[in-house]
């Protein structure tokens, strides 16, 4: 490293020092003016304490998926795979077997996603006939520790002993 590198890895260091500094007296400014009463255009930053508190989110956001169920308690889904059709990712498996109702004719066996593999557009839930799946949960936490645990199974449902 030359002096001349050290030169402009200080340079830079100092800028975004300043910067962060910036950021912090405009933050403190503006909750300190509403702190007195007087209101500016824009809110400070505000910090959430997840996972105490939580952020609402929007009606509008696309979270985990689901299957919805007929009054029956059978899924909605008869297995026609336009989902897994229109998926861009591809991250949607579908195993289908005969349903006894003659007006159904396929139901799935199992349905699954790897989460990992999917960009969450919604094509999936615009592409389905029955209105069957749907992505409003609102769960959002499903991190986990290897990549084969973000394949999921959302037919059939979580019971005893499995987890989303």
């Amino acid at each position: 490293m030359t002096v001349k590198d050290g030169a402009r890895f200080a340079i830079e260091v100092l800028r975004g020092g300043l910067i962060t500094a910036r950021h912090f007296a405009v933050n403190m400014a503006r909750h300190s003016l509403r702190a007195i009463g007087i209101r500016t255009r824009r809110t400070g930053a505000v910090t959430i304490q997840y996972p105490e508190a939580r952020k609402q989110v929007p009606s509008r956001h696309r979270s985990l998926h689901r299957l919805l169920t007929r009054p029956d308690g059978r899924p909605r889904c008869v297995a026609c795979m336009l989902c897994l059709t229109v998926c861009p990712s591809e991250c949607i498996s579908v195993e289908a077997d005969e349903d006894p109702d003659p007006e159904i004719q396929k139901t799935p066996i199992r349905f699954e996603i790897d989460l990992s593999r999917c960009c969450f557009c919604g094509f999936c839930v615009e592409a389905c006939p029955e209105d069957a799946i749907r992505m409003d949960t609102g769960i959002l936490e499903w991190g986990r520790l290897g990549r084969d645990d973000l394949r999921i199974e959302i037919w059939p449902g979580p019971g005893p002993g499995r987890k989303i």
